[in-house]
């Protein structure tokens, strides 16, 4: 069942990223967060607001949504913070993105297997240490999912190597 799941992603031509977020599981990541009252919180997957209409009163929010012809790559706003659940089909140049955004804290949930040693090292070039790793299961998604927390100029929790091993 899985290989077959597995066999039509891989080889679909259309990329399937819509995919809510749980309310109680984007609370939960919103939660990782130390924050203070100046931060300004983005969403750029904004979509039906799980995140978004979550993020603290107190702080300043704004959003993306292509839905709402307001594209993400088209942003470049002053932010502090991204918390999102972003389409997984354009993975990397939504880090690229996020990086040049320039904010302190950029977390996602990814699927698993899309954290991979080449994106980690992507925003270990900018100096963005990978601080928190949440594993979890959403019902009716495929495989595992992720929630990956990096914050700029701290040290990655994670360590690995390059090596093959033989």
């Amino acid at each position: 069942m899985n290989s077959e799941i597995s066999h039509k992603i891989k080889n679909r031509t259309n990329a399937n990223d819509i995919f809510i977020t749980p309310l109680k599981l984007s609370k939960y990541a919103i939660d990782m967060i130390d924050y203070d009252n100046n931060d300004i919180w983005y969403d750029p997957f904004k979509n039906n607001g799980s995140y978004y209409n979550q993020y603290p009163i107190e702080c300043e929010k704004k959003y993306s949504e292509i839905l709402e012809n307001k594209d993400f790559f088209d942003f470049n706003e002053n932010i502090t913070i991204i918390c999102s659940n972003p389409p997984y089909s354009i993975l990397d140049t939504v880090i690229e993105k996020s990086i040049s955004l320039k904010p302190k804290i950029i977390q996602y949930l990814i699927g698993v297997n899309n954290l991979t040693a080449r994106r980690i090292e992507m925003f270990e070039k900018h100096n963005y240490g990978l601080v928190n790793i949440h594993l979890c299961k959403v019902f009716k998604w495929y495989g595992m999912s992720i929630i990956v927390q990096f914050e700029k100029d701290k040290e990655s929790i994670l360590t690995y190597d390059r090596i093959v091993w033989k």
